[in-house]
């Protein structure tokens, strides 16, 4: 009994540490990746409007009066204010840049020649660790794709950042199940190695005790202890019978699981809206984006509008595009949306857009 004690309390503490793990280190970090991917997949104008907004919050900056907003491309720097003091800041939009020293140092030139007091770099990317050094020395603040969706995250849409925390979660609770189903082999084999160590040191020999000559009168005053000699050898017969019963009982019993097929038919019903109220239309595109995650060559699927879904992949054009037309034209109200292909990770390739259909 102590045995399966001691497995089930080493279970209970493997799956609560891997748990916390998950939930407070695994999950930010996978929430600020998808939330950077959905930051890349922006416009420059809608992504320089929520940079602004963020600056006006966060930091107190105010645009300075006549300041250009207009778009300026993927890299564009501008000035702003607060307490009459000018502070530039550097937007370089894409995940693709990695900046180093000297990008960090052309800034600081710019801060000058400007007479800005200092300066604030924004990228998806990331700045290396000479760009950091040098950043220091130029009291230049730097949110890159680090800090970035952290900084951005109360400004972006709200139902981005409703897609972007719920891919999150879903992912900490799909790794959370397989930690149980890991925290319970641990403590079986736990338990298990234990009660084998206990039958082994029960079976191992030990040193015969000394025996005395016996009289016959002896003998004859005391026939009961002979026939009751054979008792000590069945006792460990009787040990192993008992731990296969206890082996067997505690062994897990599987639990049944909903068939794919009665969840389609519940779904069935009311994915053929062809033109659904906006809650209906917001549980269609979360429901495309749960099967797009689960789609193999495809990381993820995020709804940049209501008609424009951005897809994270791995794999290429050619076996991802018809999985993807396949789970977005299930839905009626989704066959025509816009639907952006970002490179795979570590390529240099563009981003492709694309359209299941076109009426």
């Amino acid at each position: 009994m102590f045995s399966w004690i001691l497995a089930l309390l080493l279970a209970l503490f493997v799956w609560g540490l891997t748990s916390a793990w998950l939930w407070m280190v695994k999950r930010r970090k996978t929430e600020t990746q998808h939330g950077l991917a959905a930051l890349a997949g922006m416009r420059w104008r809608e992504f320089s409007q929520i940079v602004r907004r963020a600056m006006n919050e966060q930091r107190g900056l105010h645009d300075l009066t006549g300041e250009d907003n207009s778009d300026r491309g993927t890299s564009s720097d501008f000035l702003m204010e607060r307490d009459g003091q000018r502070w530039l800041l550097s937007c370089k939009h894409g995940r693709a840049y990695r900046i180093g020293a000297p990008a960090i140092t052309e800034l600081g030139a710019a801060l000058r020649l400007t007479g800005a007091t200092g300066g604030i770099l924004i990228t998806e990317g990331l700045v290396e660790r000479d760009g950091l050094a040098a950043a220091e020395k130029e009291s230049i603040e730097v949110l890159d794709g680090r800090v970035l969706w952290q900084f951005l995250a109360p400004c972006v849409p709200e139902d981005m950042r409703t897609m972007v925390e719920g891919i999150a979660r879903r992912e900490a609770a799909r790794q959370t199940g397989i930690a149980a189903l890991g925290a319970t082999a641990v403590g079986l084999l736990a338990g298990l190695g234990y009660m084998t160590a206990q039958v082994d040191e029960n079976l191992s020999p030990r040193p015969p005790a000394p025996v005395t000559a016996s009289t016959p009168a002896a003998d004859a005053r005391h026939p009961a202890s002979a026939a009751e000699a054979p008792a000590p050898a069945a006792a460990p017969a009787m040990a192993d019978a008992s731990a296969s019963t206890v082996t067997a009982s505690a062994a897990p019993q599987p639990t049944p699981q909903p068939t794919p097929a009665a969840s389609a038919a519940v779904a069935a019903a009311d994915d053929l809206q062809e033109d659904p109220d906006p809650e209906t239309l917001l549980r269609y595109q979360q429901a495309v984006s749960r099967k797009l995650a689960a789609t193999p060559g495809v990381i993820s699927g995020i709804w940049l509008t209501r008609s424009t879904l951005s897809v994270e992949r791995s794999g290429d054009d050619a076996t991802v595009w018809p999985l993807i037309c396949r789970e977005v034209e299930h839905y009626p109200a989704l066959r025509t949306v816009r639907v952006q292909l970002n490179p795979r990770p570590g390529t240099g390739e563009p981003v492709r857009w694309r359209q299941c259909r076109t009426f």
